[in-house]
This record gives structure tokens, C-alpha cells and sequence, in this order.
């Protein structure tokens, strides 16, 4: 994608203020919405918002301060470090965004741990919005009252909401018809299968002495294919025990109900 594409791209993904009907629909509350697109403003995902496939919106939380300094936080009640963002703020900025389809998705280390499920589950709505926190957080009050889904991306901190936000929007993004030129493709890809992802190999075959597997050049379509599978249970095995484990029990279940 060249500097005008990811330009066009940088305007697609406006303020929130409609929700017009697309594939999917991102809308992301946000107290750096300069942060957006980012990098899913270039590449696949960036042309896809530019083709209209997806659109992104972003809403500035700071926007529905009450007072004349634009206050979004306050000192946590019962003392503590840090600041946690005003119930009352967050929540007009939701209200802001009631129109907008898809869940509610706060992002948050404490949430339901991002997988290749989830991630199948966003594709398949509407669109989401999410709201980036910062700080130490987002009063507990305004998460429950809107029934937000709490997802994070990983087991450690980051300065806040917004990485998140884009790393589940291109895992998501990537899934939409029309993005990836083969919809096969992403179905071979670690975790689709339960299984981690075979290694890859290109041309020269023979590169500074190392060779490529030979049956990948033997056009024995089913031969590789059983290759692949074998190679993607070994690494699976090798690097991921867990994965593995999890996936031999759903080989199990799956026996039993045959």
C-alpha cells in the first residue's frame, strides 16, 4: 500500500457521529483517537477500509468532560496510585455510540483471554466498539451497568486499550470477505485447525545448502497435505504442549460421538 492509499485510509477512519452499514463496523472510545487507524491503515486491512469493506470510527472520551479542565479521571476511592476514569464520562461516550451494532468490548487484563475463537465470534456480528482504558482503569460501575465483554490480548500490561483494540481489530478484519485474496488460506493458518501452523518453504530449493523438504516438489497433492498435517503436530507438540493437549481431547470428543 503507497503513502496516498494509507492516506485515504487515515480519512476513512473518521469520527464517530453515524454508523452507516458496512461488512463490519469498528468503533473505538478512545482518549488518543490519533492512534487510529494505525497500522491498519496500510496492507490488506487498510485497503479494505479504503474499498469500504470495514469502517472505523473513532470517538473522543474527553469530549464528554463536565467541567471547564475536560477532567476524564479522579483519585481511586479508598486511596491507591494512579487515576481510574470518571463512571459518568465513559458512560455518556457509550451512550454517544448506542447506534453503533456488535458488543461492548472493554479492554482489560483481567478479560476472556483473545483467541482464534473470539475472534471467528467478532467477525461473524456487525462490528464492535471498544472502549480503550487508561491509566489504572475504567470504573467498575459503568463495565457492568453496559454489560461490557472484557477481552484481553495477553497475560502482562500494556499503557493502555488502544494496541489492544487494534491487534483484535486486524486478527478480526483479516476474516471479512473480501480481504484475503483466498478464503482458504487463513483456514490452514495456527489455531483454525487447533493446531499450530506448518512450516513454510519457497524457492530457491536449495538455499545455502539447506534444502527444502523434497515431497513439497513431488506435486503429490496428498501426500503433502499429509506432511503438512504431520509438521503441524509435531511444532504443535514441540512448542505448545497445552495446545496440544487440548487439541488430542477434541480429537477424543469428536471419536465419541462418531
Amino acid at each position: 500500500m503507497n503513502d496516498s492509499d494509507s492516506e485515504t485510509a487515515q480519512k476513512a477512519a473518521g469520527s464517530v457521529s453515524d454508523c452507516p452499514k458496512t461488512l463490519w463496523q469498528a468503533n473505538v472510545l478512545t482518549l488518543f483517537p490519533e492512534m487510529f487507524p494505525g497500522t491498519l491503515g496500510h496492507s490488506l486491512a487498510g485497503k479494505s477500509l479504503n474499498d469500504g469493506i470495514w469502517t472505523l470510527k473513532t470517538l473522543d472520551i474527553r469530549e464528554f468532560a463536565r467541567d471547564k479542565h475536560r477532567t476524564v479521571d479522579d483519585a481511586p476511592l479508598g486511596g491507591g496510585v494512579g487515576m481510574v476514569l470518571k463512571p459518568d464520562v465513559v458512560a455518556a461516550a457509550l451512550s454517544a455510540a448506542e447506534s453503533c451494532p456488535g458488543p461492548r468490548i472493554y479492554l482489560s487484563p483481567r478479560g476472556r483471554l483473545l483467541d482464534q475463537a473470539l475472534v471467528r465470534e467478532l467477525a461473524a456480528a456487525q462490528g464492535a466498539v471498544f472502549l480503550c482504558g487508561r491509566y489504572e482503569g475504567v470504573d467498575q460501575r459503568v463495565i457492568d451497568t453496559a454489560d461490557m465483554m472484557e477481552v484481553s490480548i495477553g497475560d502482562y500490561v500494556l499503557s493502555g486499550g488502544e494496541v489492544a483494540a487494534l491487534t483484535v481489530m486486524d486478527a478480526v478484519v483479516r476474516l471479512l470477505p473480501g480481504v484475503m485474496g483466498k478464503e482458504a488460506g487463513h483456514l490452514e493458518e495456527s489455531f483454525e485447525t487447533g493446531l499450530l501452523e506448518h512450516s513454510h518453504y519457497t524457492q530457491p530449493r536449495l538455499w545455502n545448502g539447506i534444502e527444502a523438504p523434497a515431497i513439497l516438489a513431488s506435486g503429490h497433492h496428498r501426500k503433502i497435505a499429509e506432511w503438512r498435517q504431520a509438521e503441524a503436530e509435531k511444532e504443535t507438540q514441540t512448542r505448545r504442549p497445552d495446545m496440544w493437549q487440548r487439541y488430542l481431547a477434541r480429537q477424543q470428543l469428536q471419536k465419541g460421538k462418531t
